[in-house]
């Protein structure tokens, strides 16, 4: 009876321990990538590129194509945003303060003086994470351009001058938010000091 048991689960568990150990090794090259980010964007940017190639010869596909516009810029507003957004933490800190909670500094404003807190940056969405996501999502646009039933017919030229509009109204407010909570999400490098020291 155990063995007619082992027959029959013996199928299912090979399945699943192949696709465990693809899953572990896809993984394992995810992770060797991670400090390659120059050639992983280059892949990406290639990949992308090859895409709207596809789109512009083939004359077709705009609404794939739009799809993903949407998505690559929600995926880059998602990476310009802090991970706590200071808006919040403002609302929050002006309801306790109502309350009579006495706290006098604000948590989500990056440091101004020396006497201030140092508070990173973190991002919303990781630098790797974005990158994966873009790519994943440019892939599949690039499978979808291959099946005449995504090639839905649109008039490209709305699509585009909405896509234009949408992605200026957006941007316009994420500066709006970054120049009044004061946060740069850009790394410029590390800082450098003058040789002279003063001692």
């Amino acid at each position: 009876m155990d063995s007619l048991e082992e027959n029959n689960s013996t199928p299912f568990q090979a399945v699943a321990a192949h696709t465990t150990k693809l899953a572990q090794q896809f993984q394992l090259y995810l992770d060797q990538s991670t400090p390659f980010v120059f050639y992983r964007w280059t892949g990406s940017v290639v990949l992308l590129i090859i895409f709207f190639l596809r789109v512009i010869l083939s004359q077709g596909w705009y609404i794939v194509c739009y799809s993903l516009a949407i998505y690559l810029l929600n995926l880059f507003l998602a990476f310009l945003q802090p991970k706590f957004d200071p808006s919040l933490e403002q609302d929050l800190q002006e309801r306790d303060t109502e309350e009579g909670s006495a706290s006098s500094q604000n948590r989500s404003e990056l440091p101004i003086s020396k006497d201030d807190e140092f508070k990173p940056f973190i991002r919303r969405l990781p630098e790797f994470k974005f990158w994966y996501s873009a790519t994943k999502a440019t892939a599949i646009a690039f499978v979808c351009s291959w099946f005449a039933i995504f090639d839905v017919p649109v008039f490209w030229p709305i699509l585009l001058i909405y896509f234009f509009i949408l992605f200026a109204i957006t941007m316009r407010r994420q500066i709006q938010h970054m120049i009044k909570y004061r946060y740069l999400p850009f790394d410029l490098g590390k800082v450098k000091y003058n040789r002279r020291s003063n001692y």
